[in-house]
């Protein structure tokens, strides 16, 4: 099948990617002329594990191209998949501009039968948007050409994308014909070998369940959360109340662990979204509220321990590990290190920080000049007042204590993701701050 994908961002690249690596012919379309000239080139402008060799082969095969021009693979096109962003306006809602100048840019071109599907995560209703935009640029062009619309949302997490889209535990579509039905499980066939797992419903039904599944997710992470904030209070031990509940099969294991608040470009911007939906149409989104409520508190706490523990930060060194809001990704989007590191400067801190993948990403966020970027682990904690660890990268899982003691000039560890068992911390000499 010939697959026009707009937009390189995560979405459309490991979309594009994946689809061209089953043996469809993909053409991946941005306007980012730089962009488009690199990826060209086997630059990837995003990091994510084993993606940057399937481009690269994929691309040497033939099945993988990329363009500044959707009316340049158009005609050829069988589907062309929207994957542009939808970032925030202030108030909360999905900005929609880019979907529906895809939408625009579709109209102007189709010359036969071609199947219009948003990949992008968008607000309940939009399909009539992007079918009325599309259908308002064939009138302006004074031509009858048959489409369709349909919704097709992701479910991809940051660090697994290629196996999460090869072998998906669901592929949601949302049609309101049978031809577009049809396209998209001919589309889908190849990834559903142990079994068909494509659910067909109505499009607003597919909006929905994209929104719907973070914001469940996300509360999951508010409440655990929640909980052991409380734990703290009370004298629980917060891992053994997540192991307790997640033993219930009616609840489950996952996204019970307790931090310092999630980030990303999902979770904040899509609970955001769905609390402005329910605000358009009357309704109050209560709980959605309190989970993003206590999530940017949350974030606060790393900062509020390192504070309680050592109320005169001045011209304190604190080391950060971790940069990216999650494992696996250099995605700084939201991510609560940032939060974390304006407290610290805010309050005259001399900041050394580590990520193995963000650092790039955290200079261009940061600069260069306020924050002292190193290259390994234990080199930012020379001469260090404290650690304060905020991202859960594997290599932080067993540190070397007899290292950190000769490195370090202080004795606290701050940790944003209960990474240690506060007893073997503390045997080592080191005072033992964690959530929960």
């Amino acid at each position: 099948m010939n697959i026009a994908m707009v937009g390189t961002g995560y979405v459309g690249l490991v979309s594009g990617t994946c689809f061209a690596e089953m043996g469809n012919t993909v053409t991946c379309v941005d306007v980012n002329v730089e962009k488009i000239e690199n990826l060209r080139k086997g630059i990837m402008p995003i990091y994510e594990p084993g993606l940057q060799e399937m481009v690269q082969q994929n691309a040497t095969a033939g099945r993988l191209r990329f363009s500044t021009s959707l009316s340049d693979c158009i005609d050829e096109a069988d589907v062309v998949f929207s994957a542009v962003g939808t970032p925030p306006d202030e108030d909360g809602a999905a900005d929609l501009r880019y979907v529906l100048e895809v939408a625009r840019e579709f109209g102007r071109h189709i010359k036969k039968y071609t199947l219009f599907i948003t990949k992008s995560t968008v607000p309940v209703g939009t399909w009539a948007k992007v079918k009325a935009a599309v259908q308002e640029e064939l009138d302006n062009r004074g031509v009858s050409v048959p489409f369709s619309v349909a919704s097709n949302p992701e479910f991809l997490k940051e660090g697994s994308a290629i196996d999460d889209f090869t072998k998906p535990d669901r592929v949601v579509v949302g049609v309101e014909d049978e031809t577009a039905a049809r396209l998209l499980r001919q589309l889908y066939r190849p990834f559903m070998l142990t079994g068909d797992r494509v659910q067909v419903c109505d499009i607003p039904s597919a909006e929905m369940i994209k929104y719907a599944a973070n914001s469940m997710l996300a509360t999951r992470i508010s409440f655990m959360n929640d909980v052991a904030n409380l734990c703290e209070l009370v004298g629980a031990n917060v891992d053994a109340v997540r192991r307790g509940i997640g033993a219930d099969d009616r609840i489950g294991k996952k996204f019970l662990y307790p931090g310092c608040g999630y980030g990303g470009s999902c979770f904040p911007k899509d609970v955001k979204a769905l609390i402005r939906t329910g605000a358009e149409l009357g309704y109050r989104m209560r709980i959605l509220e309190a989970v993003e409520a206590v999530n940017e508190r949350q974030k606060t706490l790393p900062f509020e321990k390192l504070k309680s523990a050592m109320p005169e930060l001045k011209g304190k060194v604190i080391t950060v590990w971790g940069l990216a809001f999650k494992p696996g990704t250099d995605d700084m989007r939201e991510a609560p290190s940032l939060v974390l590191i304006q407290s610290l400067l805010e309050s005259g801190c001399c900041v050394r920080a580590f990520d193995p993948i963000a650092i790039a990403e955290a200079k261009r966020r940061l600069g260069e000049d306020k924050v002292e970027f190193c290259n390994d682990m234990y080199e930012a904690c020379i001469d260090a007042d404290a650690l304060v660890i905020v991202t859960d990268w594997k290599q932080f899982r067993v540190p070397s204590w007899a290292v950190l003691r000769k490195t370090m000039k202080g004795r606290l560890i701050v940790d944003g993701r209960s990474l240690y068992d506060t007893a073997e911390v503390e045997a080592e000499g080191f005072t033992y701050k964690r959530i929960g």
